[in-house]
């Protein structure tokens, strides 16, 4: 039976992507904000590309704050990408500090790369190493295939070691990849534009709702 999973729509984020990918692999994918398709589904995913004051504005907004954070709380499984992880914590500096969803404990800070070490953004190609907390997220991976496509100048710090999925090293600094807590994970990477490595993690993602 296909999972039905909802690719949330907040007005920001590569949607078309996302909902295409999970489709590929077989779940059922719609893209909405409509409140009583949340509360049905079998599985959420936040996606986003843009800042967090902006996500947070645009998740208040729509008035899909409170629905998220129920949705978390009802130990469905929820995965966040890339800026959809970032707001799963506490708080985000870009800009300006905003209150994030408070799911994952720390605070998304711009990466301390100083012009002489190199470019910023981080968009590259990268092999993470996983973590005691990925759970299943990358069961039927190999370390050397957990390579993904990374593009953001931000990430998330001060989080507690038990909640790190996995990390990336990008010009020497280690940097939170992947987070994971009971039914909610995330990923700073872009598992719908990493190959079959991706989907793979997403098929992980699917095999839980």
């Amino acid at each position: 039976m296909s999972k039905d999973i909802v690719v949330l729509d907040y007005g920001l984020g590569n949607v078309r992507s996302v909902s295409n990918a999970l489709r590929l692999i077989g779940a059922t994918a719609s893209v909405t904000r409509d409140l009583a398709h949340i509360e049905r589904c079998d599985g959420l995913v936040i996606p986003g590309v843009g800042a967090f004051p902006q996500a947070m504005q645009n998740l208040h907004e729509t008035g899909l704050i409170e629905a998220v954070r129920g949705y978390m709380r009802s130990g469905r499984p929820v995965l966040g990408i890339c800026l959809g992880m970032q707001i799963l914590c506490d708080e985000g500096t870009e800009f300006q500090r905003t209150p994030g969803l408070g799911f994952i404990p720390g605070c998304v800070e711009r990466i301390p790369i100083a012009p002489s070490e190199g470019r910023l953004p981080h968009i590259a190609w990268s092999v993470i190493e996983a973590k005691s907390a990925a759970q299943a997220m990358f069961v039927g991976l190999t370390p050397e295939q957990l390579r993904f496509y990374f593009v953001h100048s931000f990430a998330a710090t001060r989080v507690p070691p038990e909640f790190v999925a996995a990390t990336v090293n990008y010009l020497g600094h280690e940097i939170v990849a992947a987070v994971g807590r009971d039914n909610v994970c995330g990923t700073q990477f872009h598992p719908e534009k990493s190959g079959a490595a991706g989907l793979q993690v997403l098929k992980n993602f699917t095999s839980r709702c």
